[in-house]
């Protein structure tokens, strides 16, 4: 399975991602390609996405954890490595603790 989140695509690319994927929201693509076409996504859209798009895409993988994250840009959220499992950073308000 491939997920893809954008800020902003260029519309060459978003068309072309219509092909492989269904976007049930503006700029978020879901799939359940198999692994060998979902790393040639992936390299399309390194190749054709500039950073601005702010590209997250979410590939599975038969490993632990069953997910690897590929960004294209600096995402709103940023993201860690801890003991090789990539995660994203949530910051709680002050008001969400209580």
């Amino acid at each position: 399975m491939v997920i893809v989140i954008a800020n902003e695509l260029p519309p060459a690319v978003r068309g072309r991602m219509k092909l492989w994927f269904i976007e049930p929201r503006a700029n978020v693509f879901v799939s359940g390609i198999k692994d060998s076409v979902a790393q040639t996504v992936v390299d399309y859209l390194v190749k054709h996405c500039p950073v601005e798009s702010g590209v997250m895409i979410y590939v599975s993988q038969p490993k632990p954890p069953g997910y690897r994250i590929v960004t294209i840009g600096t995402p709103r959220k940023p993201q860690t490595t801890i003991d090789g499992l990539q995660l994203i950073v949530e910051t709680l308000n002050s008001s969400e603790l209580q």
